[in-house]
């Protein structure tokens, strides 16, 4: 096992009881199970200020009170991340409405400004977080312009393309509200959702405080949680620009898989634009 691994455990009182088993899933980070005095633990080795932006949205996700479980962080430092291994209860024991009723008192927690005190990552992708006042301003200036720019400057869009998105950007004031900055998530595609023995919860985050409506249209991009989510989410109160909302606030993830992934997501990418612009 590490040297450096070992004496983080030792500082933290974790005493190993086995070795490092690796997970699937790792595409970003070395993600690791670990038996410990402790009781089991997830172990990450990665980039030291991308693993202390998880640790830190984590927390975040912790201290708000949500019914969502969260891992407790054990420790964190020269970059690795040590925290709870949590059980996976296996898709009969799966409770969208659970899901949907924490992510709502999830979101009841708001912030003073859209963005984040750090800035942090979705997947490898640096996700620049400077709070700004105005959540319109904020979701052009540090996600939808940024990321057209830098898939422009790749060559993986055309300048038609990035002009689009630009006007989409541009026209946010004149239909989109502003509205209270809610805690998010930040990256709740269904793989960061665990449904445990003890209840529905979330893993990696990529934390600021935003739209509520990036969370829902995270979940909905690759799959669905389904009706019963959204009923305890909504309460049955669906907003009717709901499907632009969906579209707009995909276009950011799908940029990042296009910047990351390449030209097979070009596509969703001109949908999501067309949505919004016919919406």
């Amino acid at each position: 096992m590490n040297d450096v691994l070992m004496s983080l455990l030792e500082t933290h009182d974790i005493v190993p009881l086995g070795e490092l088993n690796p997970l699937s899933g790792g595409d970003i980070a070395s993600v690791s199970r670990l038996d410990t005095d402790h009781g089991p633990v997830v172990v990450k080795h990665d980039d030291a200020e991308r693993l202390e932006g998880e640790a830190d949205g984590l927390q975040a996700l912790r201290d708000a009170g949500s019914s969502l479980r969260v891992p407790v962080v054990l420790a964190v430092a020269d970059g690795w991340l040590i925290m709870e291994a949590l059980e996976s209860s296996g898709p009969r024991r799966r409770d969208d409405a659970a899901l949907g009723e924490g992510l709502r008192k999830l979101h009841s927690v708001v912030g003073d400004t859209h963005g984040w005190p750090r800035n942090n990552a979705c997947g490898l992708t640096p996700q620049p977080n400077e709070p700004m006042a105005d959540g319109r301003a904020f979701q052009r200036e540090r996600r939808l312009l940024p990321m057209a720019m830098a898939c422009h400057e790749r060559g993986l869009m055309a300048a038609s393309l990035r002009e689009r998105i630009e006007r989409v950007a541009d026209d946010l004031e004149r239909w989109l509200e502003d509205v209270p900055a809610s805690l998010i998530h930040g990256d709740l595609w269904s793989g960061n959702v665990l449904f445990t023995p003890e209840g529905p919860a979330v893993i990696d985050p990529a934390v600021y405080c935003h739209y509520p409506d990036v969370d829902l249209a995270m979940l909905t991009l690759f799959g669905s949680p389904g009706d019963t989510f959204f009923e305890a989410y909504w309460n049955g109160r669906r907003p009717d620009d709901w499907s632009v909302r969906e579209a707009l606030f995909q276009l950011y993830p799908l940029l990042n898989h296009l910047l990351l992934f390449g030209g097979a997501y070009r596509g969703a990418v001109e949908r999501a634009v067309a949505c919004v612009e016919t919406g």
